[in-house]
This record gives structure tokens, C-alpha cells and sequence, in this order.
């Protein structure tokens, strides 16, 4: 009685359907949101194909999908509609008036222009086929083809100047056989024919049959975009309050880390201790134990866990051993309801919106295996990605993670080598690192006492001028500077004080080291008046051979003199400093193998100066004056 009744509804539709100009498109209805779907037989798949749309069946069952990006239909209310609408749309393109005939053989170069082509006998298409929109985005390109449809190995359709897979159908009367590595696009309907899709073929549109099997083996076909289709924006994200200011956190529980690890964001525990941190290598907040931030953060992030935990879902990952293994996702609410095994890589596709939003939500452990890469594409965003983990989550070695994962009651152990552009949080769970990266979207929230403008290093004889320079100090106390033959073990060279100004100018500093290595590593830090401390910059210094020059000085008055012989013949600049650090003034000059002296012509005061000479960016002299 069921089946009489949708035969006798799917006459009706096709007697009411409406007749279509070559400029309109079929209506899809909700058949539009399937990528594979078949009134009546099975939808099976073999090996792991990336499928992004629902897949489905009216009469039949879908076998050997892994993870699709879509939700499976099959003899539901959502699949007795797709069949009606698919029957409508066959109907549609059927009635469509015929503007050209066309030979059973498509492609080999051709290049065709928007129109309904009908072709009367079984269709190959070979090689490239390309579709012309002639600037128009609403060109349509149907064509009607009175018995089975295959392509040969590797054959493209392309799409040229404006045109749109959205706005290309194929009706087919009987089978359709798309070849290996075949590139297909738009929608293809079948009539009483199965669809099969063979390894590497890319189908930008739908396979749609009428009374047919589908099957597909380790294929990319997914939905078009465009020609009205709603624009993907994922859920609401979560407001995260203090929360977005900090790159690792635990509610409850100790924060620790071995081996070099760099931040950005701040880190810390709301209970227990933090440790292992350099603050050389954080650029953020280290809290090593609770305190009022830590506190406010722990309550954030349980209202964002439960934002995340209450957030209705859009599609089920059925799979969750088998998450990754090159899956894409567009914006959308996902979960997956048990522990989670991440493989390979995952692409997140914001299919051009970059304020779209990925939640992705597991009810049980998550492992993100060794290498395995969550990568974003077409204007996906870090910041917009948020997982939320029922259990503790394992980031292995050389992992690239992206997003704020909200980890609940679970430990959070991120391995060496990994990398986080994100956050790593947990309500109830210790947190491990060790030597990674993890840069928080927001960065850090704490605004730094100083503002940087360089960290430089040249090197003269035997020598090395350290300089930098900052501007909008206004709560710093003194600059570290330390050295290091390896740039992994350092060890100080000096501390410099602050300028006793305040306010937006810029203040420049120097230091000499005057027992450098042959290669030397040197890095520079600032702490503030509260004693928190910041890092800047590493960098490294080669000596140089000082290219034959020999200088000295002495002092006329108050006027310094500087005397040079011996050097390669090239211009140079002679740059005078105050015992502080502060450049006094700055010659060119043209150095010379004959002895020479410059004038350093300028009026002093009384005191102690450092002169430098440097020539093709090398520092070749230093040297200390005093004016009495």
C-alpha cells in the first residue's frame, strides 16, 4: 500500500512538473543535500572515499561508508522525500527544451557554451570536455542522454568563465560508469541505471539514481556550492571570557613541562602547581600556582564546556576509530560517541567563509597519533575550531593540532614536537608538555611593559655590539641579556637598566661582549617593576675577521679623534655612544689602507664614550674614550 502510494505521488509530480528553458535549472528540493542517493537498491562504498553530503537510499541499505561529512538516510522520512524530489527533478530536465544535438562522444577538447544538448545514444566522454559560462553565473548545461553514459580514464570536465558545477546536469537513461581519476562535475540523475565511481574520481555534484545501485570506491565527491545554496556558517561560538587570554590550563591539576617548550598565551593551574616553564620562552602570564586569574579562567571554561557539552549536533561521525585519514569537514556541529583515533590529516573547509565555525564534540578519550594534522582550507580559521573531549586527550609527536580543545575530566599530555595553534584546557586533569609549541589565537592578553623594536648583533674584531631598542616602556625595571655556544644552554652575560623616562619614545641600549665565541647565540628578556619577566628575541653573531684594520683614538679638547690604517678600502660609518647606551652621533666615512683620521667633530661633555667603526654591516672597531 506504502509503495503504491508514493508510485501514484510520483506520477502526479510528473505530470505537474514544469517545462524548462534552457536558462533554468532543475529543481532539486532536498535532494540537493545528497551526494549519493538512490530510490530503490543499495548505496555501498569500498575503501575510504571523502564524501561531504548525505548518502542514502529509499529502498535499499548503504554499506562500507567510513566517516562522511553528511548524514546517512536510509528508508526514513528524509529518503521518501529525496526520492520524490529526485523523480520531480528527472522530470524537470526531461520536459527541458532541446537547443542542440550532440554526437554520442563528448570531450577530446571541446569547449561548449550554455544550452540543453541531447544526445541519442550511448555517451562516452574522453579526455577534456569544457563548459563556457560566458560570464554568466547562471548559465545552465543540461544534457539529455537517451541511453548509458561512461567516461574513459582520467577524463575532466572543466569549468571556464563563470560557470558553475551547481548548473550542470546529466540525465541518463540507463547506466552511468565514471572511469578511473575521472574529474566530474555536476549532477548526474540515472534512470533506471546503477552509478558506479571508480579509484581517484572527483565528483563535484550529485549521484542520483531513480531504481538503481550506487557504488563508489575511495572517491572525493561532494555537494556544490552556489546557484542559491545557503552559505555553511557553523554554530555560535562560545563567549570564552578570561579564558581566550590563556594557551594551557587546568582547572584542577598540575601543569608541568620538560625540554624547551615556547607559549604564547598565558599558563596555568587553578589547582595545583605549575612547572618546567621558562619564562625566556612564554609570551604570556606563567602562573605557578592559583591565584585570582587562575580562578576566573576555571570558571570560564566549565560555562564553555557546557556551552559546547549542550550544543545541538548536526551530524554523527560514525566512525571514530577511523577519524582523520584525510576526512573533510565543512562548518558544522559533529560528534562522535565514543573514544576517538586520530589518523593522517583532517581538513576543515570554510568553503570561503572565514567566520565560519567548526564544533567538534567526542564522548570518550581522543589520541591524535604521530603526524597527524588538522589543516584548514578555503578561509578556515583557527580561532573559529573548538573540540570538546569527554575523556584525556593524547597530541603526539610532531601532531599539528588546531583549535580550543576543552578537555573534561581528563588529563591533556601533548608530546614532543607537537604543535598547537590553539588552546589546550581542561577542567579536571593534569596537563603535560613537552618541547612544543602552542600559540593561543589571542595571544597574550597581559599587555607587555614594552614595546619592541629590534634585537641586533655585529660583530667587530674580536668583539660583539649587542644594540636594541624599545618604545612605550612604562613599568620596566632592567633588560637580561644571556649567551650561548649552542642556543639551547645559556648562560648570562649582563643585566641593563632601564631608561628612568616613560612615555611613547623610543630608547636604544648597547652591550658589548668582549669574549664572544666564534658562533655565539645571545637572547634578550625584560622584567617589569613586579618582577615578572619577558622574552623577546634569540639571535646570533659570527666574528669577523676584521678585514686588516687597525684603529685608535685619543681625544683634542673636547673633540674625539679616531685614527685607522691597514683596511680594505670601502665606506663605512663611525657611530659615538654614551656610557649608557645612548647613540650620540653618527659620520659616514671612506676607509682607507693609508692612515687616516676622522673628526668626530662634535662638542662632549665630560665623561666616558664608546666609538665604533663598521663597514659592509661588520663592526670593526670599538673602543672606550674619556673626555676630561
Amino acid at each position: 500500500m506504502k509503495k503504491s502510494l508514493l508510485y501514484f505521488t510520483i506520477a502526479v509530480t510528473l505530470l505537474s512538473s514544469p517545462f524548462l528553458s534552457f536558462s533554468q535549472a532543475p529543481t532539486l528540493g532536498t535532494a540537493a543535500n545528497f551526494v549519493l542517493f538512490t530510490t530503490v537498491g543499495a548505496v555501498g562504498n569500498t575503501g575510504t572515499s571523502q564524501l561531504t553530503g548525505n548518502v542514502g537510499t529509499n529502498s535499499g541499505s548503504s554499506t562500507g561508508f567510513g566517516n562522511v561529512n553528511g548524514v546517512m538516510h536510509d528508508n526514513d522520512g528524509a529518503s521518501a522525500q529525496a526520492a520524490l524530489d529526485v523523480m520531480n527533478a528527472y522530470a524537470q530536465i526531461n520536459s527541458a527544451t532541446v537547443t542542440a544535438n550532440h554526437a554520442p562522444l563528448l570531450g577530446n577538447g571541446e569547449v561548449l557554451v550554455a544550452g540543453v544538448y541531447a544526445i541519442p545514444a550511448v555517451t562516452v566522454l574522453s579526455l577534456d570536455l569544457t563548459l563556457d559560462g560566458g560570464g554568466n553565473p547562471n548559465a545552465v548545461f543540461i544534457f539529455k542522454i537517451a541511453a548509458a553514459f561512461s567516461t574513459n580514464a582520467a577524463a575532466k570536465v572543466k569549468l571556464i568563465n563563470g560557470a558553475l558545477a551547481c548548473n550542470v546536469f546529466w540525465k541518463v537513461e540507463g547506466a552511468v560508469d565514471i572511469a578511473a581519476q575521472t574529474a566530474m562535475k555536476g549532477t548526474i540523475i540515472a534512470n533506471n541505471g546503477a552509478i558506479s565511481m571508480n579509484a581517484k574520481d572527483t565528483l563535484e555534484g550529485r549521484a542520483l539514481s531513480i531504481a538503481g545501485a550506487i557504488a563508489v570506491d575511495k572517491v572525493l565527491a561532494y555537494t556544490p556550492t552556489g546557484c542559491g545554496s545557503l552559505l555553511l556558517t557553523g554554530p555560535a561560538a562560545p563567549a570564552l571570557g578570561t579564558i581566550a587570554c590563556w594557551a594551557l590550563f587546568s582547572g584542577n591539576g598540575s601543569v608541568s613541562n620538560s625540554g624547551i617548550t615556547n607559549v604564547s598565551g598565558d599558563v596555568g593551574t587553578n589547582v595545583g602547581l605549575t612547572t618546567g616553564f621558562d619564562a625566556l620562552h612564554v609570551n604570556g602570564t606563567i602562573h605557578p600556582g592559583p591565584d585570582g586569574a587562575t580562578g576566573a579562567a576555571a570558571a570560564d571554561l566549565l560555562v564553555v564546556y557546557n556551552y559546547l557539552n549542550l550544543l545541538p549536533v548536526d551530524i554523527e561521525l560514525l566512525y571514530p576509530a577511523q577519524f582523520g585519514s584525510n576526512l573533510v569537514l565543512t562548518p558544522h556541529t559533529y560528534i562522535m560517541k565514543s573514544a576517538a583515533t586520530f589518523t593522517d590529516s583532517l581538513y576543515l573547509n570554510a568553503q570561503g567563509n572565514p567566520n565560519a565555525v567548526f564544533v567538534i564534540k567526542i564522548k570518550g578519550a581522543l589520541d591524535a597519533l604521530v603526524n597527524s594534522k588538522v589543516l584548514l582550507i578555503n578561509g578556515a580559521q583557527a580561532k573559529n575550531i573548538y573540540w570538546m573531549v569527554d575523556g584525556a586527550v593524547t597530541i603526539r609527536t610532531n601532531s599539528v593540532f588546531k583549535g580550543t580543545l576543552v578537555c573534561n575530566n581528563g588529563a591533556l599530555n601533548l608530546q614532543t614536537g607537537a604543535t598547537v595553534f590553539g588552546r589546550m584546557l581542561t577542567t579536571n586533569g593534569a596537563l603535560g608538555t613537552a618541547a612544543i609549541i602552542a600559540t593561543s589565537p589571542s595571544g597574550a592578553c597581559t599587555p607587555l611593559p614594552v614595546t619592541w623594536l629590534y634585537f641586533r648583533g655585529r660583530a667587530f674584531q674580536q668583539n660583539v655590539l649587542l644594540e636594541w631598542a624599545t618604545e612605550n616602556e612604562m613599568n620596566n625595571s632592567f633588560f637580561t641579556i644571556e649567551k650561548s655556544n649552542d642556543g639551547r644552554s645559556f648562560q648570562p652575560l649582563t643585566t641593563v637598566n632601564a631608561t628612568k623616562t616613560t612615555g611613547t619614545e623610543e630608547h636604544t641600549y648597547s652591550v658589548v661582549d668582549q669574549q664572544p665565541f666564534n658562533l655565539t647565540f645571545y637572547r634578550i628578556s625584560q622584567t617589569d617593576k613586579d618582577g615578572k619577566t619577558h622574552p623577546y628575541n634569540t639571535i646570533q653573531v659570527k666574528l669577523n675577521s676584521g678585514r686588516g684594520l687597525t684603529a685608535s683614538n685619543y681625544v683634542q679638547g673636547n673633540i674625539i679623534y679616531l685614527l685607522t690604517s691597514g683596511a680594505t678600502a670601502s665606506k663605512g660609518s663611525i657611530e659615538l655612544y654614551s656610557a649608557e647606551g645612548k647613540k650620540i652621533s653618527s659620520q659616514s666615512v671612506i676607509l682607507t689602507k693609508e692612515p687616516n683620521s676622522y673628526n668626530i667633530a662634535k662638542p662632549l661633555h665630560r665623561g666616558m664614550y664608546l666609538l665604533y667603526l663598521q663597514s659592509n654591516g661588520e663592526r670593526l672597531y670599538t673602543g672606550k674614550v674619556m673626555v676630561l
